[in-house]
């Protein structure tokens, strides 16, 4: 059995960021730059999430900065459903990091990751 995505904590703290952000669009096209909730990685892999919002009209939908190994991170979009489906050898599954805990802002960990061609979080 695979651990789920995210806790019930970091989905309400998602959707609290959603929210805000979808406010903050309509009234002036400006998101405010929050810290990322929960990383997610392959084990197998370089690939990385750093997610800090849920779109508060389709849950499936997270925002945060993607990193899919191959030296291009970038802000945007990522079904969580998607991950989900994701198995690489052996039938491993994109895992939650545990113990990760943002010490920066979204936008901070963007322009560090564009410096050095990947997340380092």
């Amino acid at each position: 059995m695979t651990m789920a995505l995210l806790t019930p904590e970091q989905k309400a703290r998602m959707l609290a960021n959603g929210r805000v952000a979808a406010e903050a669009i309509a009234e002036d096209g400006n998101t405010p730059d929050v810290f990322p909730v929960a990383k997610l990685f392959t084990p197998w892999g370089a690939a990385t999430w750093l997610l800090s919002e849920l779109d508060p009209e389709d849950e499936d939908i997270a925002f945060g900065l993607c990193d899919l190994g191959v030296g291009c991170p970038e802000l945007g979009s990522v079904r969580l459903s998607e991950l989900e489906s994701v198995r690489g050898p052996g039938g491993l599954a994109v895992e939650r990091d545990l113990h990760f805990r943002a010490t920066k802002s979204l936008t901070a960990y963007a322009a560090e990751a564009n410096r050095f061609g990947r997340i380092r979080a």
